[in-house]
């Protein structure tokens, strides 16, 4: 039988290859089982997709598969966010919530995701757990349809786009946005936040909010080399003053400047650092990834607020969210959640705070990046994944262990850092870092240095030394 994997965010596979009918059974059975032995007093789900191919033939499939085992489900309808699914698993008293999505994968993936009763990702342990509970052979089960289980109450439909759009409605300053006198962009990426962006700004410049299951060919990844097409929009329009894009299912952000210029994931940290902090006199730890800015650490310093770094991957800021005073919690990759929601990451939610933090202000997206330059110094990230072949790739991870790097090209290693791949600095605030993918043959390598140009030069020179 195909083993089933989960990695730092869920198992996902290829659509008809891996990501079957039948293996979709054995990941709800096992998920099953678990809530049956863990949460015996509660056994109920939120479940939805998103926009993918065959999300709700796969969701249907969990359901079923959960009724069979006397879990009854609320099931979304038609296709919603992964912090949709997160926040209907708090106010609807969930054991977990489970969402059908391979999140910023190219189209032809889908996924499953675990969410806990808190609202965000379930923890490493029960991760774990699930993943072992998973059966070696098929789910032989008879599966009922699922018009008798509505039928009978197993299954109830939720309309979690509405809670989610109230939620927001209670939160934020939607009036001081709109009546800003600043105009904003939106792009969907044909994900999971269109209809909720359309709802509540169809006022915006809105791109690619249709449902396009196939994401036109290209990975919902809100990076800046997916993204040409909004960055030249926001160029030509000229009267945009702020774009926000999400990717597949809405839990990751990308930003741009006025200028059509990417805003990355430490730029948007340190701003809403700043913003929680410094006007909305907000306290509690904040927390980031191994791959994060130096930066991040210098501004928490600055404002007397606790740091902490944890390992690559969301869910372990969220164990940390969950049990402590958070203020804001954020990866590399986009990722970013904070104090006052749910511990979940939230492309909209992040955009929206910092489109009500412009609004309030006055001030455009580059004079408040100015204000954080003002208290730690400029700054810039490089990042290039390498794409090699297992050999090369564990010969790189064996020289990384056995220290065997001591400069690449000019620059001196004076300390290495190993928490999650091997951080090599460099002096003078400037590192870089290698990282292995944990499921495909891809090394991923990052930088930070005082300009763009010099944190590019410091990856090509860290390149050319381990692949030589």
């Amino acid at each position: 039988m195909y083993q089933i994997k989960f990695g730092t965010d869920g198992w996902r596979g290829i659509i008809a290859a891996d990501f079957t009918v039948d293996n979709v059974k054995r990941v709800a059975q096992g998920t099953a089982d678990y809530i049956k032995q863990k949460h015996a007093d509660n056994l109920n789900i939120v479940l939805g997709h998103d926009c993918r191919f065959a999300g709700e033939l796969f969701a249907e499939t969990v359901a079923q598969v959960m009724c069979a085992n006397g879990i009854k489900v609320k099931l979304a309808k038609g296709f919603v966010s992964t912090p949709m699914i997160s926040l209907g698993a708090v106010k609807h008293g969930a054991a977990l919530g489970v969402i059908i999505t391979a999140s910023h994968n190219p189209a032809a993936y889908s996924g499953y995701k675990l969410k806990a009763h808190y609202g965000g990702p379930s923890s490493p342990a029960v991760i774990d757990a699930v993943e072992a509970a998973i059966p070696n052979n098929l789910v032989e089960t008879a599966l009922t349809p699922v018009e008798q289980l509505v039928t009978s109450g197993m299954i109830t439909y939720v309309d979690l786009e509405t809670l989610y759009i109230n939620e927001i409605k209670s939160s934020f300053d939607l009036s001081a946005i709109k009546n800003s006198g600043m105009k904003f962009g939106y792009d969907a990426m044909y994900g999971a936040g269109q209809n909720v962006m359309k709802a509540l700004f169809p006022e915006a410049t809105l791109l690619h909010c249709e449902y396009n299951p196939s994401f036109h060919g290209q990975a919902p990844e809100p990076i800046h080399k997916n993204l040409a097409e909004f960055s030249q929009l926001i160029k030509t329009k000229g009267d945009i003053d702020c774009g926000l894009v999400t990717d597949g299912d809405a839990d990751r952000i990308g930003f741009y400047n006025k200028k059509g210029e990417f805003v990355d994931s430490h730029h948007i940290i340190l701003l809403l650092v700043h913003y929680l902090h410094k006007y909305k006199g907000m306290s509690g730890k904040v927390i980031t990834t191994f791959s994060a800015t130096s930066k991040i650490t210098a501004l928490a310093k600055a404002y007397g607020l606790d740091i902490e770094i944890t390992k690559i991957g969301f869910k372990y800021i969220c164990e940390k969210m969950v049990t402590e005073n958070v203020l804001v919690g954020g990866e590399e990759s986009g990722g970013i959640a904070i104090k006052g929601f749910i511990p979940e990451r939230d492309g909209i939610w992040i955009g929206l705070t910092l489109w009500e933090f412009m609004a309030k202000t006055g001030k455009s997206l580059d004079d408040l990046i100015k204000e954080v330059y003002d208290v730690v110094g400029s700054f810039a990230m490089g990042r290039i994944d390498l794409h090699i072949t297992e050999e090369i790739k564990q010969n790189v991870l064996a020289n990384c262990k056995a220290g065997k790097y001591t400069a690449f090209g000019s620059y001196t290693i004076e300390k290495v850092e190993d928490l999650d791949g091997f951080k090599f600095l460099l002096g003078n605030g400037e590192w870089v870092m290698i990282r292995a993918s944990g499921t495909e043959p891809v090394l991923r390598v990052y930088s930070e240095s005082s300009t763009q140009s010099k944190a590019e030069e410091i990856l090509e020179a860290c390149k050319a030394t381990i692949l030589a």
